[in-house]
């Protein structure tokens, strides 16, 4: 009687049950918590990520049927895009746009580094994604992983882990990926130009700037609202001056609290089943795809500006921070220039196309989202 209780407990454990897919999905989570832990990538995204994937596949959990704890979480701030929003309230607090408003140019030097979201996305079709896959795919390539995790639950939900992986693994991997694009594409005298140092940017400009060009870009891309308006109210509490406790609570507590349920949510879509598909791998190679090119298109951008322009020139390595991964695409330009030139300094003149690349990607994806419909 004892013995066939304890085989009927065991055939209902976890351990009757595990198959050799969860096993890995288990193994890429806890690489996920290596990562994050151990070589600090992106460890306030990926030590939730990597829960949320552990969480999910251990056999039975019921963590993400109807009614789980994770399957609530999800629908509640994924699937309505609520927790993406909150995020871009406290990106909007962390962003100074005021190298980007001393440097009007590198608005374009943004925007020409989207087109790596064009190409991927048109490539994704040639590998018989459909359209709305597409452009979520595409969105990877502005290495924005709140505004790739919008797109995917917007566009496409059925890939939205790999779509996550991939934009938060480039996010993580620019010092990697970018520093030998920037060199096959430039001389070692481009890379010597040192540029003017910037004019101070007044208060009345930064607090102008949210409302005028929330506006401008609403009126012409209304889908463009929830994602630009979150941003844009969250860079209005940094620089109005008289909401420093709704700026102080947006930009930490309350994004903290959105990151960690974002993170372990989307970890919970990544179940052996959905995740271990060749698909993924198309997904990823995309993305990468779309990254590269995203960081070429800036640079060549602005070694064409530096053709048809007057005056002086503009260091093409600042091109390559066009990418919305801020500031960590500036740092590199910064590091790439002073390793041409001890004594050249570029940071601040990578951040304004570094800040423009995230008003850049939020309307290109939000241009995805009207196409798709």
């Amino acid at each position: 009687m004892m013995l066939e209780a304890l085989k009927a407990l065991l055939g209902t454990s976890g351990l009757a049950n595990l198959t050799p897919g969860n096993l890995l999905m288990l193994l890429i989570g806890a690489v996920m918590l290596y990562l994050a832990i151990i070589k600090k990538f992106e460890p306030l995204l990926l030590v939730p990520l990597g829960l949320g994937v552990i969480l999910v596949n251990l056999p039975l959990s019921g963590i993400m049927e109807e009614r789980g704890l994770l399957y609530l979480v999800y629908h509640a701030g994924v699937a309505t895009e609520l927790l993406p929003l909150i995020i871009f309230l406290g990106v909007g607090v962390l962003t100074d746009f005021g190298p980007m408003l001393a440097n009007p140019i590198t608005l374009l030097i943004g925007a020409a580094a989207q087109i790596g979201l064009f190409a991927a996305m048109l490539l994704a079709i040639v590998f018989r994604f459909d359209l709305s896959a597409a452009c979520a795919i595409g969105s990877i390539g502005g290495a924005d992983g709140p505004l790739a995790i919008y797109a995917a639950a917007r566009l496409a939900p059925q890939i939205l882990g790999p779509v996550t992986i991939a934009a938060y693994s480039y996010m993580a991997l620019v010092p990697i990926i970018q520093p030998p694009i920037m060199r096959l594409l430039t001389s070692q005298a481009e890379r010597e130009i040192r540029m003017k140092q910037l004019r101070a940017v007044s208060r009345r400009e930064k607090i102008l700037f949210p409302v005028i060009s929330t506006i401008f870009v609403g009126l012409v891309l209304p889908a463009s609202v929830p994602i630009m308006g979150m941003l844009m109210s969250g860079n209005l509490l940094r620089e109005c001056g008289v909401t420093e406790r709704l700026r102080d609570t947006a930009g930490s507590a309350l994004t903290n609290i959105a990151t960690l349920f974002l993170g372990l949510a989307v970890g919970a879509t990544m179940n052996a089943e959905r995740f271990l598909r060749v698909q993924t791998l198309e997904i990823l190679g995309l993305g990468l795809f779309a990254f590269a090119v995203s960081t070429a298109g800036g640079i060549l951008f602005v070694k064409f500006l530096n053709l048809v322009k007057r005056g002086d020139p503009i260091n093409p390595l600042i091109g390559s921070a066009g990418v919305s991964a801020v500031p960590m695409a500036a740092r590199v330009s910064q590091n790439q220039g002073q390793k041409a030139d001890p004594h050249n300094f570029l940071l601040m003149h990578a951040m304004g196309p570094n800040v423009a690349g995230v008003i850049g990607t939020t309307v290109v994806v939000s241009l995805f989202i009207s196409l798709v419909g």
